[in-house]
């Protein structure tokens, strides 16, 4: 069954999705008629019920990976799901995801630079059993990802809680 969210909610996410680490306690100063309790009791049913999570996220460019790059790679039929798994479990690779239509897996790499990517593509992705073809694209900004995804409006309940 679908958790049913209310204004409430939404408001806790959005301020957990500024800072995670923000205290129950400060978020219930930051809202109107809540109190550290029902924020508390919030919190632990959105995280219950796989709504959020909260974790640490890396800032890849941060740390000297400056180049982002985006590669797609069509793979022989059958093998799919055992390359994607593969690509997952290098350290460069961010994410990973089957998708469909003309590339079968996207990945997004990180990089120090241009040539790492290049070697990665070519060395690494290209020699993998399966690989047919692979398409490279660079990014040289995001301006949105998942950790900025914020609960929609259509997924509160309508009477305005």
């Amino acid at each position: 069954m679908k958790l049913k969210l209310d204004r409430l909610d939404k408001k806790i996410v959005d301020l957990l999705a500024e800072d995670g680490r923000m205290p129950s306690k400060e978020i219930a100063e930051k809202i109107e008629g809540a109190t550290e309790r029902m924020v508390r009791y919030r919190i632990k049913r959105l995280l219950d019920a796989g709504v959020i999570s909260i974790s640490a996220r890396v800032n890849p460019q941060a740390i000297g990976f400056p180049v982002i790059a985006d590669i797609f790679i069509e793979v022989e039929p059958g093998q799919i799901m055992e390359l994607a798994h593969r690509v997952a479990e290098y350290d460069n690779v961010t994410y990973v995801a089957c998708s469909t239509g003309e590339r079968d897996v996207s990945i997004q790499v990180v990089a120090h630079d241009y040539r790492e990517i290049y070697a990665f593509v070519t060395n690494v992705i290209a020699a993998l059993p399966g690989v047919r073809r692979t398409s490279t694209s660079f990014v040289p900004m995001i301006i949105k990802d998942d950790s900025q995804w914020s609960l929609p409006e259509s997924v509160i309940l309508p009477d305005g809680r």
